[in-house]
């Protein structure tokens, strides 16, 4: 069965690779179909000669073998040496005489006196079998190579057999077969280099649309860069690489209008969050004082009113740190600078740690650390809130008696803090959607607790402004949270 593709190795891969090839294959099979047809034309050419020369001497030479002396070639056809006429005969004419199928005379003219050959029953044979038609046919004789042979019908009966070498006519087609390969292979080595030349100016317009599609591509479309000023120069519609670049430019062109449209849209939104924010923290502070001078209250009230009141001060409580998450990520979002302050992690998890061990009693703590403090250039109180973040989501969404193990590595490429739990682990639904907002309810790992679906957004967010990253990696046997982070030598700022 022949493949439908040809191997990766054996194909060429680029377009320029692919229309040289093509343009040298085109070019050899017409070079060959030039030299077949010139070599047949040549070796018919000369055979033709050969064929005049063959009529014009008749039976003359074999006709002279007959009074030249008669041998006896019977059982092995072996001539005698005869005297024969040989005047006007070319070298290597060759002449034999039948008489019943049998030859009787043979002889070749030669440079010397000598015309003696030897035919064996094979050369006999095929002179035997040769038509009496006047005509050229091509014969190879055991003794003397390729002969082109003309039979004709003598008068006395006998069959006069005239004949001329080919090796004339086979030297001058070989010689002409030497010289084309040599031209010819010249000619598709000039035509390789050319093409190849040709092929790369004739595409210079496509590699120009590659090389804008690449620079493109290093653009920071996902922060909010909106402008392209990358345009295909030179795009003329008359040639079908123009035509390939014109649609390019029109293609970046509604891109650049949608995430203009995109951008602005994502900075409304992203003002409304922060103003709504900023002016929702004084009423929610405002219910949550009133609550707490409700409840000191020294004179008697009720126990349902007394509840209710404690009630609301809870959830004024829990919608201020709502408020609080929100505001901060409006200003991550915004790109606001962190601070930049040497941060000693160490410290930072082992006080998260003992907050969360009092948070979370039912749970068991674990820590692993380094000998040497671990410290980073960043923002301590956003740090803190990323680990007790990791920590708070593993405490609430994980049943008690979950072992919680906190790791800390410190190496030359950065800094990574693992939280490790043996609880339940991640639904499969939730990871791909697990850092972003509001990402709760249904999602969450345990059901008891579970705050406002900000905890891990929050974490992702500040990772990401100090130039680190945030993975999750969860089996039936619990989950795994992987903080990286560089040590900060360069100035901190959200991207």
């Amino acid at each position: 069965m022949i493949p439908r593709t040809a191997p990766a190795g054996l194909w060429p891969r680029t377009l320029r690779a692919r229309l040289t090839l093509g343009l040298v294959v085109l070019l050899a099979l017409g070079c060959a179909a030039v030299g077949v047809a010139a070599v047949v034309a040549v070796r018919g050419f000369l055979t033709e000669r050969l064929d005049q020369q063959l009529a014009e001497a008749g039976g003359r030479f074999p006709a002279s073998l007959e009074h030249g002396g008669r041998g006896d070639p019977a059982d092995g056809g072996a001539g005698g040496v005869h005297s024969p006429d040989t005047r006007r005969q070319a070298p290597g004419t060759f002449g034999a005489r039948l008489v019943a199928g049998r030859v009787t005379d043979v002889a070749v003219v030669r440079s010397g006196t000598d015309t003696s050959v030897v035919l064996d029953r094979s050369d006999t044979a095929a002179l035997a079998a040769l038509p009496v038609d006047g005509r050229g046919h091509d014969v190879r004789l055991s003794r003397l190579r390729h002969y082109r042979l003309a039979a004709v019908a003598g008068h006395d009966g006998d069959v006069l057999v005239t004949g001329l070498p080919l090796e004339g006519v086979e030297a001058a087609v070989h010689r002409l077969e030497l010289v084309g390969a040599a031209v010819f292979g010249g000619v598709l080595l000039v035509a390789g280099v050319a093409g190849a030349v040709w092929v790369r100016w004739s595409l210079r317009p496509l590699s120009r649309v590659a090389a804008t599609a690449a620079s493109v591509t290093r653009l920071p479309l996902a922060s909010g860069a909106v402008m392209l000023p990358e345009r295909v120069p030179d795009a003329d519609p008359r040639t079908e690489v123009g035509r390939v670049g014109a649609a390019f430019n029109l293609m970046l062109s509604h891109v650049e209008n949608a995430l203009t449209h995109r951008q602005a849209s994502e900075e409304r939104l992203r003002r409304f969050a922060a103003d709504a924010s900023h002016e929702l923290r004084t009423p929610v502070a405002s219910i949550r004082g009133h609550a707490e001078l409700a409840l000191r209250h020294p004179g008697p009230v009720p126990p349902r009113i007394t509840h209710a009141m404690e009630r609301v001060a809870a959830e004024s409580a829990r919608m201020g740190e709502m408020v609080d998450d929100l505001l901060l990520l409006a200003r991550l979002d915004a790109g606001r600078p962190l601070e930049r302050r040497p941060v000693d992690l160490t410290r930072l998890v082992l006080d998260a740690t003992d907050d969360a061990r009092v948070a979370g009693p039912g749970h068991r703590w674990t820590l692993d650390l380094p000998a040497e403090p671990v410290t980073v250039a960043g923002d301590r109180h956003r740090l803190h809130q990323v680990v007790a973040n990791l920590l708070a989501n593993a405490r609430v969404h994980t049943p008690p008696g979950t072992t919680v193990e906190v790791r800390l590595r410190d190496a030359p490429d950065g800094v990574t803090l693992t939280v490790r739990d043996d609880g339940p682990g991640v639904p499969e639904a939730a990871r791909d959607t697990l850092f972003e907002r509001f990402v709760r309810a249904e999602l969450r790992r345990h059901a008891t607790g579970g705050g406002a679906g900000l905890g891990l957004a929050i974490v992702a967010a500040v990772t990401a402004a100090h130039g680190g990253s945030v993975a999750v990696d969860s089996t039936p046997a619990g989950a795994v949270f992987t903080v990286c982070l560089p040590h900060g030598e360069d100035r901190v700022t959200v991207p």
